[in-house]
């Protein structure tokens, strides 16, 4: 009688199974078969065990069809803390819409994607070639993530993305000029007759944009001989519910100030709750402007003078910049000018 074991049809061995034996996620096992020096000694000789033990072969023609374009960007998101189920930043979904649209002009599938900031984020699609370059939206924290951008560059991935744009940092990037933004919102507050202007959002290095907006606007006071105040700064992240803590918390150190100006329109939007709650009017005791120009600051109460940002351009100039990238075509970091909108908040 035959044995059954030898009458069934033979499974084919697939990266996963190899993954699953040496218990490390298939981007690994990827990296490994093609001698990839980021992975550690130990994790390497795991994978080698198990391709040995389940008699895996490497399918050349997969791997030579690797070579070959996707004809897809991904496009790569932090989740943010939202009300809703979103996770998204409001401002990023008006990148979001403009980065989709010219993928489409150049004929290209756009792959949108939540990330976390784990060990092997930055190498999941470069390994799998799902895409044939990345574009970050939405990376806060600079110095977490730095030294990954600078592993994307050093193993060849294409990528750019949006954010503060200085010299000597990893790879291209497409971003605001915040200090002329921060200048803007601080000459048309002093322009409003303001004198001591508040700050929400962190001024610090490891928030690059919010600290060129608190030195743009800080710049701007020093003019006309005035100074940004450090007791009348208060941290807080791009959100609404982050803006009317950090207000509350400006209110309770009791120090007079006449103005207010936030990092991101989502925390001026909380700012003004709080202030109101605390009984003060906006603008006539204290007068609000915003960051980013997203279409909820026109409904806020009162509306929102904002400094709106070019999303429109700025997507544009990501698909190019990384499309240009992946054609070995130069492509250089550029910073956009942003625009004033003035409404109720400010005295508009």
């Amino acid at each position: 009688m035959q044995d059954p074991r030898r009458s069934r049809k033979k499974t084919r061995v697939t990266s996963l199974d190899i993954a699953h034996r040496a218990g490390v996620s298939q981007a690994t096992v990827s990296r490994v078969l093609a001698g990839s020096p980021l992975v550690n000694e130990d994790t390497r000789r795991r994978v080698e065990a198990a391709v040995r033990e389940l008699n895996y072969k490497v399918d050349r023609h997969a791997s030579s069809l690797r070579t070959q374009r996707a004809g897809t960007l991904a496009l790569l998101l932090f989740e943010d803390p939202t009300p809703d189920d979103s996770h998204i930043n409001p401002f990023f979904l008006s990148i979001l819409g403009s980065i989709t649209r010219a993928c489409a002009r150049h004929g290209h599938d756009l792959l949108v994607s939540f990330q976390q900031l784990s060990d092997d984020w930055h190498a999941d699609y470069e390994d799998s070639m799902k895409a044939d370059g990345l574009i970050l939206l939405g990376y806060g924290d600079y110095l977490a993530y730095e030294s990954k951008l600078e592993r994307l560059l050093a193993q060849g991935t294409h990528f750019v993305r949006w954010g503060h744009v200085r010299e000597a940092q990893p790879g291209i990037t497409i971003g605001c000029d915040n200090h002329a933004g921060g200048a803007m919102a601080g000459r048309h507050l002093l322009q409003r007759g303001r004198r001591r202007v508040a700050f929400l959002g962190d001024a610090s290095s490891r928030f690059p944009e919010f600290h060129a907006r608190y030195q743009g606007c800080e710049s701007a006071l020093r003019e006309a001989g005035l100074a940004m105040l450090p007791a009348l700064q208060v941290d807080a992240a791009s959100t609404e519910q982050a803006g009317f803590d950090a207000a509350q918390t400006l209110l309770a150190r009791g120090l007079p100030f006449d103005a207010l100006f936030a990092a991101s329109d989502l925390i001026a939007i909380g700012a003004l709750h709080a202030l109101k709650q605390a009984g003060l009017r906006v603008p006539e005791d204290v007068a609000v402007v915003g960051f980013d120009g997203t279409p909820m600051a026109r409904f806020s109460n009162p509306p929102l003078t904002t400094v709106v940002q070019d999303t429109s351009q700025a997507g544009v100039l990501l698909v190019d910049a990384l499309l240009r990238l992946v054609r070995e075509q130069p492509a250089r970091s550029q910073v956009l000018a942003p625009t004033l909108e003035v409404r109720a908040s400010s005295g508009g």
